[in-house]
């Protein structure tokens, strides 16, 4: 009786706690999808930073995240230096002044996060490098600096005598550059403005990097280190400089990345805020085939869609499970990811 009565509770629980809401899917579907590709973008651009590096190095770089996070107060920073405050409310510059300024406060963002990337290369991953270390130390080392860049934002920037004050344990107050206007409908479901400027820069970027590895000298150099690194250094290729680039690459689309995200989501620009996207980011690298460009703009896409449709049917709180349970099931019938991968067979 105990037994039943226990099972009975548990169900109830369970059934309380994923909703199956299946008449919202259906009703919502397009704005979901909409909303979806906007976070899948922002993912994507995070996963061809993961993809990179892993095509050329065969490294799992976890300190990425990281490197998006301090993209994110980079941005946060060109703003106040364009005389924006924190104020919460929406500044209305007109449509060209406020592209100017969102195109300088990303830039500023692009040069934090790129600088970050090649510092990573410079001081953690070359002396290992050069000293012949093993996969699994470049691995824990990843996830030490990953630990060391969130506590340097934690407890050493807030000592800078700055105003407001940078960093530490709370989100950075609130500047909105944009006011969300509707601009056309799809079956109903509202585009705005800023959704536009997300999923366009993102695809504009993701396949411009994908030309520059497949059509560009550049390109072929990253390609033949990525193959045999021999092989390219008796063509005459510089393995160290190759590296360097391909995490400048992936540190610059971190840090356009951090804008888009803050458009979106301005409120969580904080120490951590950067740690789950970036799991989700290596998800959707690992999703549509890591050391693939094309890859993981696809798995970041599909990633975003899912989640926020899994989001919806069984509830938000079981968002982040939607993204890890999608990653398993595709690897279980397609171990290399969804296209495979290809940095190294011509991969990425």
């Amino acid at each position: 009786m105990t037994a039943t009565l226990l099972v009975a509770q548990t169900s109830t629980a369970v059934a309380s706690t994923i909703g199956f809401d299946y008449h919202s899917l259906f009703d919502g579907f397009w704005g979901l999808t909409i909303e979806g590709l906007t976070y899948g973008s922002v993912y994507a651009l995070v996963a061809v930073g993961y993809t990179l590096v892993y095509g050329v190095l065969r490294l799992i770089n976890f300190a990425h995240s990281e490197v998006f996070m301090l993209g994110m107060f980079g941005t946060y920073i060109g703003l106040l230096l364009l005389g924006f405050t924190p104020s919460g409310n929406t500044y209305s510059e007109g449509t060209v002044m406020t592209i100017v300024y969102l195109v300088l406060a990303g830039m500023c963002g692009m040069i934090v996060a790129g600088g970050a990337a090649v510092g990573l290369e410079f001081v953690a991953y070359r002396p290992l490098r050069r000293r012949g270390a093993k996969p699994l130390a470049f691995l824990i080392t990843a996830i030490g600096m990953s630990f060391v860049l969130q506590e340097f934002v934690h407890y050493v920037l807030p000592k800078f005598p700055v105003d407001p004050p940078l960093g530490g344990s709370t989100a950075q107050p609130t500047i909105r550059l944009v006011q969300p206007v509707e601009q056309f409908t799809i079956f109903g479901a509202p585009v705005f403005n800023m959704t536009m400027v997300i999923i366009g820069s993102a695809l504009v970027l993701a396949l411009g990097v994908d030309f520059l590895i497949n059509k560009t000298r550049l390109g072929r150099g990253i390609r033949s280190v990525a193959q045999d690194p021999d092989a390219a250094l008796l063509m005459g290729v510089s393995r160290d400089r190759i590296i360097l680039v391909t995490f400048l690459i992936g540190g610059l689309l971190a840090g356009a990345a951090a804008l888009l995200y803050t458009l979106r989501v301005p409120t969580n620009i904080v120490y951590n805020g950067g740690f789950i996207l970036g799991i989700k980011a290596f998800c959707a690298a690992v999703l549509g085939g890591i050391g693939n460009v094309r890859g993981a703009l696809l798995g970041g896409l599909l990633l975003g869609v899912m989640e926020n449709y899994g989001s919806v049917l069984f509830g938000n709180q079981w968002k982040d499970v939607v993204a890890f349970v999608l990653l398993i099931l595709v690897l279980m019938f397609r171990p290399t990811g969804i296209l495979g991968e290809k940095l190294g067979k011509a991969r990425v």
